[in-house]
């Protein structure tokens, strides 16, 4: 992973490079802990190898795969990052395209970058708290809390 900070009046926007063979969620999950980014907006672009993506079951409360085992355009990766139980979270959904032009689509579980991943985090200030709601088996971003996090 390769990455720069930009600075501007709004906040800090990094552009994050990922390498060939990195697996983009803990990439990115990693990128958010160490540099202390708990609200963020996520872009990308780029190419897998493979991939998983999900759809969110609201009967069972999780998601399920849909594989990709093949290699696929990073057509749109969007999603944001927020304060979790276990610290920065991003959550990620994306469109792939296939070499026959259909896509694939939803929440990203699962990625193999090759050759790229050129991913924008524009971070804001205040920290934003995921909320987990136990009714609907998902956490989710509520505004009205502030990350308890220091």
């Amino acid at each position: 992973m390769r990455w720069q900070r930009l600075d501007d009046v709004r906040g800090a926007t990094h552009v994050v490079v990922l390498e060939p063979g990195e697996e983009p969620v803990q990439a990115l999950t990693d990128f958010a802990r160490t540099h202390d980014i708990r609200a963020a907006q996520i872009t990308a672009v780029g190419a897998f190898e493979g991939a998983v993506v999900g759809w969110f079951d609201r009967e069972t409360h999780d998601y399920r795969p849909i594989p990709v085992g093949e290699q696929c355009e990073v057509l749109s990766l969007v999603g944001d990052i927020a304060d979790g139980d276990d610290g920065p979270t991003p959550h990620l959904h994306a469109v792939l395209g296939m070499s026959d032009g259909r896509t694939r689509g939803g929440h990203l579980l699962h990625g193999q970058v090759w050759p790229t991943l050129e991913v924008i985090v524009r971070s804001v200030r205040p920290p934003l708290a995921k909320v987990y709601h136990p009714d609907l088996g998902l956490a989710l971003i509520e505004p009205e809390h502030r990350s308890t996090a220091p």
